[in-house]
């Protein structure tokens, strides 16, 4: 059964891409110094689906969550590529006599 009213017993993810105004870097350059771009609310992100800014209290939160799914992600490509680095790190034994065989 599905929630049809009241506040999301957890927030969603929502789509983010970066600002089209400043092109993520959430200022604009004026005459003789930057200004914070009031198409993004001076983040750099705006909402993928409206292409509108989100609130603060919104978008906060947000990229909190995108901040979390990233770092996971590193820390799995860094798990994952830990096997290949331990591969190189031991001799192989391959080589004449012995030696480490580097594939030359």
């Amino acid at each position: 059964m599905r929630k049809s009213h009241g506040p999301a017993f957890r927030k969603q993810l929502r789509p983010l891409i970066e600002c089209a105004a400043c092109r993520g870097k959430g200022v604009t350059q004026g005459i003789s110094y930057e200004l914070d771009c009031l198409a993004c609310n001076a983040s750099g992100w705006v909402c993928a689906d409206t292409g509108a800014a989100l609130p603060l209290e919104d978008l906060v939160p947000q990229l909190n969550m995108k901040l979390r799914n990233v770092t996971a992600e590193l820390n799995r490509a860094r798990h994952s590529q830990g096997g290949a680095h331990e591969q190189y790190e031991q001799n192989n034994r391959r080589g004449a006599g012995g030696s480490n065989y580097t594939g030359d």
